[in-house]
C-alpha cells in the first residue's frame, strides 16, 4: 500500500464494514489494498497466516529460507516468495520495508539440558527469533508510521510466558521476543501502531513433530508416551492447536475491533498458564 493513500477501512478508529471477529474472519477481504510479510511462511503457522491473511485480501510477502516451499505457498495465494535466511543480517535487512503489517513467526528448536546445549545453537536461535524481528521492525515501523496505521503480530509461544526443562534458547527467545513486543506498542502508539503476541501451546506442525524423539531422549521416555507425557501434560484441553486457528487470532489481531489491544500477550494454550 502507498504510504501515502488514505483509507478509513480497518483502521482503529473507523473498523470497516467486513470486520468481525467471528469464524471466518478472512473471507471478509477487509485487508484488500494492505501489504502483509510474514516471515516462516513455507508451512505451519506461517503458511496459515499467509492463506488467512491473502483471503482477507491482503498482498503477502511469502518469507522463508525453503525456496521451493516459498514459492508455492506465494502462487497459491497470489503472493510474493521471498527466499532469505532470517540468520543472515545482510539478507533481514534486504526483506521489503513496505508492509503495513508484519507476523514474526519464524523459529526453529533444540531439546538438550543446558549443561550440553550447543553455544553455536543458542546464538542461532537468538539470531532468528530476536534479532531478525528487530531488524524486521527497524526497517517497517517507518512506512507504518508515516501512514498512521500499522500491525505488529509476533507468533510468540506459551513458552513466552513460561519455561519447560531443555528448551534454554527457545525459552529465552521468546521472551525476549514478549519485551521487543512490548516496546514497540510504547513507542508506535502515537502512530497508530499496535503490536501484540500470540502465545500457542504445542500446535501442529513440523517443528513439534520433529521434537518428539529428541523430548523422548531428554526425558527418558519411550516416543508414543511424548504426546501425553510431554506436549499435553500442562494444558486443560487435550489436543494440539491448529495452525488456522494461529492465523485466525492474528486476523483478529489486524481488524479495526481490535485498535485498543497493544502490548498484550494473547494465550492459545488451551489453559496451560491457567495453572
Amino acid at each position: 500500500m502507498d504510504s501515502t493513500k488514505s483509507s478509513d477501512e480497518g483502521s482503529p478508529q473507523h473498523p470497516g464494514p467486513g470486520d468481525t471477529t467471528a469464524p471466518g474472519l478472512a473471507s471478509t477481504r477487509f485487508l484488500a489494498g494492505r501489504k502483509v510479510l510474514v516471515t516462516g511462511a513455507a508451512s505451519g503457522i506461517g503458511r496459515a497466516c499467509a492463506e488467512g491473511f491473502a483471503a482477507a485480501g491482503a498482498e503477502v510477502y511469502v518469507v522463508d529460507r525453503a525456496a521451493e516451499a516459498a514459492k508455492e505457498v506465494a502462487e497459491a495465494i497470489g503472493g510474493i516468495a521471498v527466499v532469505a535466511d532470517l540468520s543472515e543480517a545482510d539478507a533481514v535487512d534486504a526483506l521489503p520495508d513496505d508492509a503495513d503489517i508484519v507476523v514474526n513467526n519464524a523459529g526453529l528448536q533444540h531439546v538438550a539440558p543446558v549443561h550440553e546445549f550447543p553455544p553455536e545453537r543458542f546464538a542461532l536461535i537468538q539470531r532468528v527469533m530476536v534479532e531478525a524481528p528487530f531488524r524486521i521492525l527497524r526497517r517497517t515501523l517507518p512506512h507504518m508510521y508515516a501512514q498512521a496505521w500499522g500491525r505488529v503480530v509476533n507468533i510468540s509461544s506459551v513458552h513466552g510466558l513460561r519455561a519447560s526443562a531443555y528448551k534454554s534458547a527457545y525459552v529465552a527467545a521468546k521472551h525476549a521476543l514478549e519485551g521487543l513486543s512490548k516496546v514497540v506498542a510504547l513507542e508506535g502508539a502515537a502512530h497508530g501502531v499496535t503490536s501484540n503476541c500470540i502465545n500457542p501451546g504445542y500446535v501442529r506442525t513440523p517443528l513439534v513433530e520433529e521434537q518428539i524423539a529428541h523430548q523422548a531422549l531428554a526425558h527418558g521416555i519411550p516416543p508414543a508416551d511424548v504426546m501425553d507425557q510431554v506436549f499435553l501434560d500442562r494444558t486443560a484441553i487435550k489436543r494440539l492447536i491448529e495452525p488456522a486457528e494461529v492465523a485466525e487470532a492474528a486476523l483478529w489481531l489486524c481488524t479495526g475491533r481490535s485498535g485498543y489491544i497493544t502490548g498484550s500477550s494473547i494465550p492459545l494454550d488451551g489453559g496451560w498458564t491457567a495453572h
